[in-house]
């Protein structure tokens, strides 16, 4: 694959060639074959519409995402040793979900870039979330053909590492949203939560959720805020959904 690749369109031209080192900076990466990062640019309908340029980036957004995977794996080991499975799967995917990358590829300017049909030109795609991220994806696997594993593993800790540390500050996962997706994808249900009990005095409040998948009651949760008890009740919930479908125990 990487020979074809190497071998995918002719010589740049030099105003090119200056506009991708340009880029290349902003992504950090020096490439040795710049043309790598022009394919990675090259949308398929350009590709269609100009076959005399090469292969469209398509095989490269392949091989991008499986390069992010293993990147942001690793990445997040190394940043959270002691959490679980679950909660390191949950946290890639926040990190490399469709609206985070297009997010990232707007904030490297990616989209002027963008070798673009005519269609996909007339309709606004270079703002598109959806081709800005696999763009980014096509992009990352220039810089891993270019300069290997270790070349992508840095420019993920650079493109992901402020986004990792700000979450490192925080409640990592979202547990309410977490739950949601799952029992959409699974139920196509919606959880609902309810408040139980509140106590203490108004300076040390607490409360009491519980959160329910239609008459089912899945899990309690109790915090200093209805906000956190509802995270605290969809933490156990998802626990114990996720346990039941690998066929662990309960942890009700």
């Amino acid at each position: 694959m990487k020979e074809e690749i190497n071998n995918s369109g002719p010589e740049l031209p030099p105003e090119r060639q200056k506009e991708l080192r340009a880029l290349a900076r902003r992504l950090g990466h020096r490439f040795k074959d710049l043309r790598l990062l022009e394919q990675a640019l090259r949308h398929s309908s350009y590709a269609h519409e100009r076959p005399e340029t090469g292969a469209s980036n398509e095989q490269m957004e392949f091989l991008g995402d499986a390069v992010l995977a293993l990147a942001i794996s690793d990445l997040l080991l190394a940043s959270f040793p002691q959490s679980s499975e679950g909660e390191l799967s949950r946290s890639r995917a926040a990190l490399v979900n469709a609206r985070q990358l297009a997010s990232l590829a707007r904030q490297l300017d990616l989209g002027p870039h963008l070798l673009l049909g005519k269609g996909e030109e007339s309709q606004a795609g270079r703002e598109k979330p959806s081709l800005l991220a696999d763009a980014l994806e096509a992009v990352l696997a220039a810089c891993f053909l270019d300069g290997g594993l270790k070349a992508a593993q840095k420019i993920v800790r650079n493109w992901f590492g402020p986004l990792l540390e700000t979450k490192a500050r925080l409640p990592w996962q979202d547990f309410k949203t977490a739950l949601q997706e799952f029992t959409q994808a699974r139920f196509k249900l919606s959880p609902d939560y309810h408040l139980l009990e509140e106590s203490g005095p108004s300076h040390h409040r607490r409360f009491r959720v519980e959160v329910r998948l239609g008459p089912e009651a899945l899990a309690q949760g109790e915090g200093p805020s209805k906000k956190q008890a509802a995270q605290a009740a969809a933490r156990l919930a998802l626990e114990r959904l996720e346990g039941e479908e690998g066929g662990g125990a309960s942890n009700q």
